[in-house]
């Protein structure tokens, strides 16, 4: 398997070291197309992007990147099932309206699906709510609750609980503490950010 030939988010690097060379993939909140660039240079991946900003979409499609402006809560519905080897979601499923659906999606259009996202119930975390009675800025989670866009705090536990309960198959895991990876063993607490790879 190709190691990532440029420097990732630790999310990202999983992700591009486990898809396939010469595969479809749709990376939904691709941000400023980091991992997509990479999938197309290192591994021949007929990569694409949806993006909700426009400013990044634009720097996406200036790079060269086949990226469309599109919202996750609705415009995946215009995907036909199984398009894509892979669906990618990386930081954004706390972003969504509905994670439950989104996850749906995901495993319609994909055949497979890697979802990342920040932990809340980390041990940081947990520790500034106790003995400071405030919604925590950490590493991973570095603004304050007003500015934002995680409407839903999704923690390891809960999301083993709803890929189960959609059905799914957790393929792969994947744990980090800021840029370093770690076990499995107390991951509710110990990780700072997970990603999964699913199928059903």
């Amino acid at each position: 398997m190709t190691l990532p030939s440029q420097k990732l988010r630790p999310d990202l690097a999983a992700i591009a070291a486990r898809v396939k060379p010469g595969t479809r993939v749709l990376d939904i909140g691709c941000g400023n197309g980091a991992l997509m660039a990479e999938l197309e240079t290192s591994s021949d991946v007929d990569a694409r992007g949806m993006e909700l900003n426009p400013e990044l979409v634009e720097r996406c499609v200036s790079r060269g990147l086949s990226v469309v402006q599109g919202d996750a809560n609705s415009d995946l519905a215009n995907y036909p099932d199984k398009a894509f080897d892979y669906a990618i979601l990386s930081q954004t499923l706390q972003t969504a309206t509905r994670p439950d659906l989104i996850l749906d999606e995901l495993l319609r259009v994909g055949r497979k699906a890697f979802v990342s996202f920040p932990n809340f119930a980390h041990w940081r975390t947990r520790a500034a709510l106790m003995f400071g009675g405030r919604m925590p800025v950490t590493r991973a989670l570095p603004v304050s609750w007003y500015e934002t866009t995680n409407i839903h705090h999704v923690t390891v536990d809960d999301f083993r609980e709803l890929a189960k309960a959609k059905g799914a198959t957790i393929e792969r895991e994947w744990f980090f503490s800021g840029e370093k990876q770690i076990g499995a063993p107390a991951s509710n607490w110990r990780a700072e950010f997970a990603v999964f790879e699913l199928s059903r």
